[in-house]
């Protein structure tokens, strides 16, 4: 692995990529088809390099914990392939860039947002997933800020739609970490990280994503009714989010939790993915003024 790369693998870029999707959603919806490209660039640039910055600190406050878990052991702060020094004046570097372009060209709310989101993800998360089932729900308060800030971009307030907004990525989120959880059991068994499963146990576990996967749907289809988005985006919400519920159902059945959710975990990620692509598409050219 080259340098450039070693320092790249810091930023987690899956991350950024997936966060990016979700800030878009949220800018497109708010701006009601009328798109600006310089605002979109910057929020965009300032956001990613927010998260990059606040995931180059989560490598270096989790590296004793990474080392433990068969998917992290190999990260660049576990392996020493950087020097931590190096790697936290690089989280800095990233992070003032985020500030900056943010603070300068799209506005204060949305820099409130973004620093609210970094403060839960590594101080409140950091500190309560290694002593409690409920790190996993404060962790998605930093990840639902995204698709906030997306759209306070544009509409410099914090309203309903960026209320529902957020709800919606939190109650998104619960189930696809659960999913996570499930299939990396042993992971974080051994790093004695006190997940749902770990702590409950797999069939518990089972029950809470049905209740968030239950409250997901509910809170999506708000956006219709409060005449943020139209009919179509409201069809792939009921379509999608009932064929989660689905599987989420035939989970008390299977013999095979792993591979059941695996298939969970990906099918979160098909349906975030379906669902801003719709709300972008129905709010900004089906429902566009």
């Amino acid at each position: 692995m080259n340098l450039f790369k070693t320092y790249l693998s810091l930023t987690k870029p899956g991350i950024i990529f997936g966060n990016l999707i979700t800030a878009a959603a949220g800018f497109f919806l708010a701006s009601r088809g009328q798109v600006n490209l310089g605002l979109l660039l910057a929020t965009l640039s300032g956001t990613s390099l927010g998260i990059a910055s606040a995931c180059v600190f989560n490598n270096y406050i989790d590296r004793d914990i990474d080392g433990k878990m068969a998917r992290t052991r190999n990260r660049a702060l576990v392996k020493k392939l950087i020097p931590v020094p190096k790697a936290l004046v690089f989280g800095v570097v990233l992070g003032l860039l985020g500030f900056l372009i943010l603070i300068f060209y799209v506005n204060f709310l949305t820099v409130a947002v973004g620093a609210v989101g970094t403060f839960f993800y590594l101080v409140v998360y950091t500190i309560l997933k290694r002593r409690s089932i409920y790190g996993t729900l404060f962790g998605a308060v930093s990840g639902a800020t995204p698709i906030v800030t997306g759209y306070t971009a544009v509409t410099n307030n914090f309203d309903l739609g960026a209320v529902i907004l957020f709800m919606i990525l939190v109650f998104w989120q619960m189930p696809h970490f659960y999913s996570i959880s499930i299939f990396r059991l042993k992971d974080y068994t051994q790093a004695s990280i006190p997940v749902l499963p770990v702590v409950k146990g797999i069939y518990i576990t089972k029950i809470y994503m049905l209740f968030y996967i239950s409250a997901f749907i509910i809170i999506c289809s708000m956006l219709t009714i409060f005449s943020y988005t139209g009919y179509t985006y409201l069809t792939v919400v009921i379509v999608a989010g009932f064929s989660w519920l689905k599987l989420c159902i035939k989970g008390f059945k299977v013999d095979n939790n792993i591979l059941w959710a695996r298939k969970m975990f990906k099918l979160s990620l098909m349906i975030l993915t379906f669902l801003c692509i719709a709300m972008s598409v129905d709010a900004s050219f089906l429902k566009g003024v």
